[in-house]
């Protein structure tokens, strides 16, 4: 199954067909799908969704999806990437600082069901999707203040939409103590703190929790690894209960040799000259 890249922050793209171009597929990106007309299936995930003129899908890398065309459809994709929002955080209210649209579009219920937007909400979406692709032929999108504003509206019309379904918004709210908690647990299994491994404890896109983690405690996640673990080797080395050969097998490390060339690497010393300081 195709995965798709996109490096530009913000991408519109319009177009009309009568087969989908793509079979199914995923990327590393964010979508907001409107139906300027057509109608069809939109299967997505494990969900097969009826669409038709109007309708509205928010798609994240979580996602698999494709679309089987049953009348001729124009689509409009609104694309994006983590550094999008995170790029206009100046710009953004309150509340999306703290839930933020990329958490909110990974919310299951969006993948469920087709949005019923009423009047005049439907004409206003109509409206702002044709105001975003009528910049797009104009300027740069992706630094245009005025288009951010445009699609953070989009998030106000879905949040009022799900309000009025009685749709409970339940996303997949990502806890930072959670995550740090379960680093300093397995902190010792290199295994269980691979990208891989937490993004799938967490149900996080892996390709998703690199970025997430960085934007989250202003560090990467592999110098946070590396700085905890260093920390915690130079306090079993201070206390000098153990052996390099028992802290090596206690941090999951082939042998001593293999601590010893980690432990100069991060402090330009060997264990054993750290242990005479």
């Amino acid at each position: 199954m195709p995965k798709l890249n996109q490096f530009e922050t913000l991408v519109i793209d319009e177009f009309e067909e009568d087969k989908f171009h793509l079979p199914t597929h995923s990327h590393t990106y964010y979508e907001i799908i409107y139906i300027a007309k057509g109608n069809g299936i939109h299967h997505l995930n494990n969900n097969l969704l009826s669409y038709k003129t109007g309708d509205l899908f928010v798609i994240s890398p979580d996602d698999e999806h494709y679309f089987d065309i049953k009348k001729s459809t124009r689509f409009v994709f609104i694309k994006f990437t983590d550094n999008y929002f995170n790029s206009n955080k100046k710009l953004s209210c309150d509340e999306f600082l703290l839930n933020t649209p990329e958490n909110f579009m990974r919310d299951k219920s969006l993948k469920e069901n087709v949005l019923k937007l009423d009047e005049p909400c439907k004409t206003i979406l109509k409206n702002t999707v044709e105001n975003i692709t009528a910049y797009n032929s104009k300027t740069n999108v992706s630094t245009s203040p005025i288009v951010f504003y445009q699609v953070l509206s989009i998030f106000g019309l879905i949040k009022e939409t799900m309000r009025c379904m009685n749709m409970q918004v339940t996303g997949t709210n990502i806890d930072n103590e959670q995550i740090t908690s379960y680093i300093h647990q397995n902190i010792y299994n290199p295994k269980l703190i691979q990208i891989k491994s937490i993004s799938r404890h967490f149900n996080i896109s892996h390709t998703y929790f690199g970025t997430y983690f960085k934007r989250s405690f202003s560090i990467t996640y592999r110098d946070y690894i590396k700085n905890l673990r260093t920390k915690l080797i130079e306090k079993r080395i201070s206390n000098n209960q153990m052996s390099i050969k028992q802290i090596a097998y206690e941090f999951g490390f082939t042998d001593e040799s293999h601590l010893s060339n980690y432990f100069k690497k991060q402090k330009n010393m060997k264990p054993s000259d750290f242990k005479k300081l």
